[in-house]
């Protein structure tokens, strides 16, 4: 069997890379990159692949089982129809089986409802194309919230409209690992897992940065009006528009879901005492 890790360059896929090889299960691995030449993985062939080139698709999927299909990060106009491609050329290529990664949230109502249908669209394509398939719905990452402690240090609390909505966060390295399994198993084939660690407030979030980082932060629940504009004159119209729109999900309940994580990964999710302990100055 052969993989095939789309994506590669970007922090997604070159975790889920790295973490298939730390393995060791002498499974040949394929990095697929716009830019191949910027991948520094050790132990992979790095093949150029594009979603939007079909036919450089179909060249770098040669000889692969199983693809691992990393959601773009584009707008969802046009997202839909370069998934879509890329399951044409993976089929066209041969490939049995593909992986790939959607994501949780509201699928109607929040301004970041369209990117959750565009991976609706992807997942029921993926059904219908004839090849297996394993869905994975990834939880939101913890990390830009790690990266933006200081920010939250400097106005002294978190503020944004997810109100005392639970939110499913996980990390990049859970989720490789969890992506890593379900690649190496067709026990998987047919199943969509939700991807995500125990469920977190808020005001639950602020306490764990605050032992973490010895802060002393609070959290200050937003309307959804307010934290829009605010998010919007940081960020710009479409990104801050996008954010607050994942807030608004989480403040209506989109993000408090049952975690299949342990199902896909084989174990369960690293708890967050865990995690922030790793982040202590």
């Amino acid at each position: 069997m052969t993989i095939a890790v789309a994506a590669v360059s970007g922090q997604l896929g070159s975790t889920i890379a790295r973490s298939l090889m730390a393995r060791q299960t002498g499974t040949p691995i394929i990095g697929l990159a716009r830019s191949p030449d910027k991948v520094r993985i050790e132990g992979i062939e790095v093949r150029q692949g594009d979603y939007t080139d079909r036919e450089a698709m179909v060249r770098a999927l040669s000889g692969v089982d199983t693809l691992m299909m990393v959601s773009l990060n584009t707008p969802p106009s046009i997202r839909t129809g370069q998934h879509q491609s890329a399951i044409a050329a993976a089929k066209e290529a041969g490939v049995r089986r593909v992986v790939y990664t959607s994501m949780q949230g509201a699928e109607t109502g929040t301004a970041f409802s369209p990117v959750i249908q565009s991976n609706r669209q992807t997942e029921a394509d993926l059904r219908a194309s004839g090849m297996e398939w394993t869905l994975g719905r990834n939880g939101i990452y913890i990390e830009p919230d790690v990266a933006y402690v200081d920010n939250y240090v400097r106005s002294g609390c978190i503020e944004n409209s997810a109100a005392e909505g639970r939110c499913g966060y996980t990390t990049r390295p859970e989720l490789a690992e969890a992506y890593a399994s379900m690649l190496l198993d067709d026990r998987h084939n047919g199943q969509t897992y939700n991807l995500h660690g125990p469920l977190l407030t808020q005001a639950e979030l602020a306490t764990h940065l605050n032992t973490a980082f010895d802060t002393h932060l609070t959290y200050r629940s937003l309307s959804v009006e307010e934290y829009h504009a605010d998010r919007v004159a940081e960020l710009g119209d479409m990104m801050g528009t996008i954010i607050a729109g994942i807030y608004e999900g989480i403040r209506c309940g989109a993000m408090d879901r049952p975690s299949d994580f342990e199902a896909a990964a084989g174990r369960p999710h690293q708890a967050w005492e865990d995690y922030f302990a790793t982040l202590r100055a």
